[in-house]
């Protein structure tokens, strides 16, 4: 038997292939193979500069930040260290500034 593909909007491993298209049983979501092909290409996640970003990495923020719900101001040149990246969001990260834990945008980020 062979393998069918986690389903590319919910992650199912409960999936079966028609013979045109893949099926999902728990979403009810249908993709092609250059679907899933364009979905993995989205799921990279880059800094401002273009390049990858990993978990684990550390970036610079490339301007002042203001940080909601706190008087916290994050001052351009800072250092976020060991970044994760977030499931839900490629374009927002959850880094370790001041020693306090926040999430912030790729678009500010420089590896």
């Amino acid at each position: 038997m062979t393998q069918t593909p986690t389903c590319i909007k919910c992650k199912s491993a409960v999936t079966y292939f028609d013979g045109s298209l893949f099926h999902c049983t728990e979403c009810f979501h249908e993709w092609t193979q250059e679907d899933m092909e364009a979905a993995t290409e989205l799921e990279k996640v880059l800094d401002s500069n273009g390049n990858e970003l990993f978990d684990g990495d550390d970036v610079t923020v490339i301007k002042d930040l203001k940080v909601k719900g706190s008087s916290m101001v994050v001052k351009r040149g800072t250092r976020a260290r060991a970044i994760r990246l977030s499931s839900e969001d490629p374009t927002h990260v959850q880094a370790k500034v001041d020693g306090q834990t926040i999430f912030l945008k790729t678009e500010f980020l420089k590896k």
